[in-house]
């Protein structure tokens, strides 16, 4: 079996299994006053700073989730409704992944909320559409950092300094870029950031939300846990594999995004003699490849490669496991666009080998008749 699909998730690398491993015989918790909850505290506040210390961050401003998913609704919902009496408008895009979109549409159905979803312009996210989409009543811009489907790079940099002139709070959901690009919250003019562990390496469910200022209503009520922001026993391990993770993946992230685009140059070189096209902005991330072959249906390719070994998709993992027409792809190229029934998702790690394209562009192209 060859595994492609390393943006719905990736395997647990070693180093993080090996961290794992350790941290399981730490089984106080972090919250007991003991010396078996002073050892597992010890451990918390160490992971808390390898995470603040990648971000050039203070680890105070790390909050543990149990992923991006949580980590994205606690900055949407609880950021809007503690500052609804300053404002009731929201910005977003709708390319975001429905972890942010969802989070919007329940505020905006249920609280009175009024939105503002910017499209895609040449398959593009323009700064200045979200600009003029900004208003005195707007507190809170969501943009995501790197898409998930296409892998699309949004001009997140230019959108945090233009929102230094405006009272808005700015949330990036950063699941697709941590790991993989240098983000820097501080610098950047981001309020919020949202992670997800199993997206780098480490284990799933968990995760982390930078916050600037923890000025937001507590997604979960119960415990005084995470300094009050957020109740429930903290999954010790899997934050330990966590740290570990992001801490490995960011100190060989320049030779793990030079490999990722050796391998979709590899991927494209050995496709050249059939006929396909790429769902594709400028600027993007190497590891997610998002390719249509005209005439051809997704999911039956999907189906052919899967009883050959080989795991790709067509999008989202948050679906249910359902084939369903991408959001991104209605966003930008139309509703009744034949590339919505096209288009596959090929996304790829550090882990993956440069064989493996060559073993999966072979198989596709019997499957294709190429």
């Amino acid at each position: 079996m060859i595994y492609l699909d390393n943006a719905a998730t990736t395997a647990l690398s070693p180093a993080a299994i090996e961290s794992m491993t350790q941290a399981m015989t730490i089984f106080g918790n972090p919250s007991s006053t003991h010396s078996h909850g002073r050892e597992a505290n010890k451990l918390l506040r160490q992971a808390r700073e390898d995470i603040a210390k990648v971000l050039h961050t203070q680890s105070k401003n790390v909050l543990f989730t149990s992923g991006g998913t949580e980590s994205n609704n606690t900055a949407i919902k609880g950021y809007a409704l503690r500052h609804q009496d300053q404002g009731k408008h929201i910005i977003t895009t709708a390319i975001e992944h429905h972890a942010v979109l969802e989070p919007v549409e329940y505020l905006v159905e249920h609280f009175g909320f009024e939105s503002t979803i910017i499209q895609p312009v040449d398959g593009q996210i323009r700064t200045e559409d979200i600009k003029n989409a900004l208003r005195p009543d707007t507190i809170l811009v969501s943009v995501m950092a790197v898409n998930n489907e296409t892998g699309y790079i949004l001009p997140i940099q230019e959108i945090g300094e233009l929102l230094k002139d405006h009272p808005a709070a700015f949330h990036v959901d950063a699941v697709q870029a941590v790991g993989k690009l240098p983000i820097y919250p501080e610098g950047w003019g981001i309020n919020f950031l949202s992670a997800s562990a199993h997206k780098f390496h480490g284990p799933k469910g968990v995760g982390f939300l930078y916050a600037d200022q923890m000025d937001f209503d507590n997604f979960m009520h119960g415990g005084d846990q995470e300094n009050k922001h957020r109740a429930g026993t903290e999954n010790l391990v899997s934050i330990v594999g966590m740290a570990t993770a992001l801490s490995e993946s960011v100190a060989h992230l320049e030779e793990n995004l030079a490999h990722a685009q050796q391998l979709k140059d590899t991927l494209l070189d050995n496709l050249t003699d059939i006929d396909y096209y790429l769902n594709e902005s400028q600027p993007s991330l190497p590891y997610v490849v998002n390719i249509g072959f005209p005439n051809q249906k997704n999911d039956l390719i999907l189906l052919q490669m899967d009883l050959n070994g080989f795991s790709i998709s067509t999008g989202s993992a948050c679906t249910a496991g359902a084939v369903q027409p991408s959001h991104v792809l209605q966003a930008l190229y139309g509703r009744d666009s034949e590339r919505l029934k096209e288009s596959i998702r090929i996304s790829v790690s550090d882990q993956t080998s440069i064989q493996e394209i060559k073993l999966f562009s072979q198989k596709l192209k019997e499957i294709l008749g190429g």
